[in-house]
């Protein structure tokens, strides 16, 4: 079975862009039976992260080739955002097989977000499971995918420091504070540890 990943966020697309292809909780549900329904002969599999960073879809199926499943796909998700799919593609990346278990398992984590290690994204990807299961859109292969990305999040976290120190871009209210490296802690007063004040 092949799994693929298809996307935009961050770093690929602006605000403008990201938010014409979000969806919101309500909407996900009908728009993962409309993904379903239109990737029913090659991907019976679908799964839709949407944040305000990034939308995903995640997709497992039976194709001869990638094309088979990234097309209409492609042309579902430009459809949702009013655009054409050769638009849609200046903004989007694909990763497939092992590279797409990689990218869920960094999503997972917090290593592919805007701030460095933030938690909610974790959080977001469970909802995003959830409501593909009780769409009835979640098959074995993508439901094997997700459990072991939620396994290796947790163990990023308790191995390593990410998220142990507040991050600058979502700690520090002051304007002057200096952060170094993006998960480095921040340098103004209103954070720094007291030995350093």
């Amino acid at each position: 079975m092949s799994v693929f990943a298809l996307g935009l966020n961050h770093t690929t697309a602006p605000l403008d862009v990201r938010g014409r292809f979000a969806f919101a909780p309500g909407q996900l549900p009908p728009a993962l039976l409309s993904l379903r329904e239109r990737m029913a002969r090659s991907a019976p599999e679908t799964a839709l992260l949407s944040t305000c960073n990034r939308t995903e879809l995640y997709l497992a199926g039976q194709a001869p080739h990638a094309g088979d499943l990234i097309q209409p796909a492609i042309e579902w998700l430009a459809a949702q955002g009013g655009v054409s799919p050769a638009q849609l593609g200046e903004y989007t990346y694909v990763v497939e097989h092992r590279a797409a278990a990689r990218h869920v398992f960094r999503v997972a984590s917090g290593l592919d977000s805007m701030v460095l290690g933030e938690p909610q994204i974790l959080g977001q990807m469970k909802q995003a499971v959830r409501e593909a299961d009780e769409a009835g859109t979640l098959g074995t292969t993508l439901h094997q995918l997700f459990q072991r990305s939620f396994a290796v999040a947790k163990e990023v976290r308790t191995s390593t420091e990410i998220g142990a120190w507040p991050n600058c871009r979502t700690g520090c209210t002051s304007s002057t504070s200096l952060c170094p490296a993006p998960r480095a802690p921040c340098r103004s007063s209103a954070w720094a540890p007291s030995s350093a004040r």
